[in-house]
């Protein structure tokens, strides 16, 4: 005992767990104060494959109707799909603050003035403090970044990359019309603006192995990535791909909910352990749904992911840290 203080060392502080994963309320909370809501939007965009730009038909196994929340109508105005949404969600929480998120079909791809004209408006409903903005990385056109790096010194933006593969012959078996090597680009474009990214990927895509997913993990870890929006690829109607599937079942890998949890667990120990992790899976309308009918709600699956790892000791990032120590 040294004055009025004692120290103890006759027991050994116990060190802390690491977290089984990086959540997106966890990055979230690091740019915004309180409570935040994204709002989903359809602000009339196409894509460059649709219109013939690129190419035509759209990804083989999108339905852009699967985008729709349950508020809102896609002839609302932006103003108005926001009211909506803030309605929905408000009468819950009252004080709560929202993104808007302009989420369906390629959200740069319209004349720069139009883009800024819509994010402005959208920005300018109370209790807007941000924009999540899902595009392609084909789509970001030098003088829209310029106005997004400023636009991120007042309010939060985030955006959110379509890859749904890092495998280039994925890329083109499923007419996405961009190699991996744009993304890559797009990425570090953003990163070297101060904006803040996600990817979307898509597990179980045809042609692809499981080996091929978990090495998707190891891809994506050496890029500048903030944020990942991972789900199980789902067979919609009205789909190139239906069809395709129709025709020949073996072009995918077939999940069970248990073996996809544990493709999970194995992409989380190989993804690099900053990269917030925003959700596992997606749930499409049932009216346009053909595969796989799980009957599993989104946090009905994490509750399984969080489950595995904790009942196997694992955590994100845990093979990461194993091949930078090798």
């Amino acid at each position: 005992m040294r004055g009025k203080f004692r120290t103890f060392v006759d027991k050994p502080i116990p060190m802390q767990a690491p977290p089984l994963y990086r959540t997106f309320p966890s990055f979230l909370a690091e740019h915004l104060e309180g409570k935040v809501q994204k709002i989903a939007l359809n602000a009339g965009f196409t894509c460059p494959n649709r219109d013939g730009s690129k190419g035509r038909g759209g990804c083989t196994y999108c339905n852009n109707q699967t985008f729709n929340p349950s508020y809102g109508l896609i002839n609302q105005t932006i103003t108005e799909q926001m009211e909506d949404g803030i309605r929905f969600f408000a009468r819950k929480y009252p004080t709560m603050k929202y993104l808007a998120y302009f989420q369906a079909y390629t959200n740069t791809y319209a004349s720069v003035d139009q883009c800024i004209s819509l994010y402005e408006e959208a920005l300018a409903v109370p209790g807007v403090v941000g924009l999540v903005i899902g595009t392609r990385p084909d789509c970001l056109p030098e003088p829209l970044l310029d106005y997004l790096e400023a636009l991120a010194t007042r309010v939060f933006v985030l955006v959110e990359l379509g890859l749904e593969s890092t495998l280039d012959k994925t890329l083109i078996r499923i007419n996405r019309q961009h190699d991996h090597a744009c993304s890559a680009e797009a990425l570090h474009r953003l990163t070297s603006r101060g904006l803040l990214s996600g990817a979307h990927l898509i597990l179980g895509l045809p042609g692809e192995t499981p080996e091929d997913m978990l090495h998707h993990a190891d891809v994506l870890s050496q890029l500048p990535l903030d944020t990942i929006k991972l789900h199980q690829l789902q067979v919609i109607k009205g789909t190139v791909l239906a069809k395709q599937i129709a025709d020949d079942p073996s072009i995918i890998h077939p999940f069970t909910p248990d073996t996809y949890v544990e493709l999970l667990v194995g992409f989380l120990e190989r993804l690099r352990p900053d990269i917030a992790v925003e959700r596992f899976v997606s749930q499409s309308p049932p009216d346009l749904l053909i595969s796989p009918d799980w009957g599993l709600k989104n946090y009905a699956f994490t509750h399984k992911v969080e489950q595995r790892l904790r009942s196997t000791g694992s955590h994100q990032g845990r093979l990461y840290a194993v091949r930078l120590k090798s």
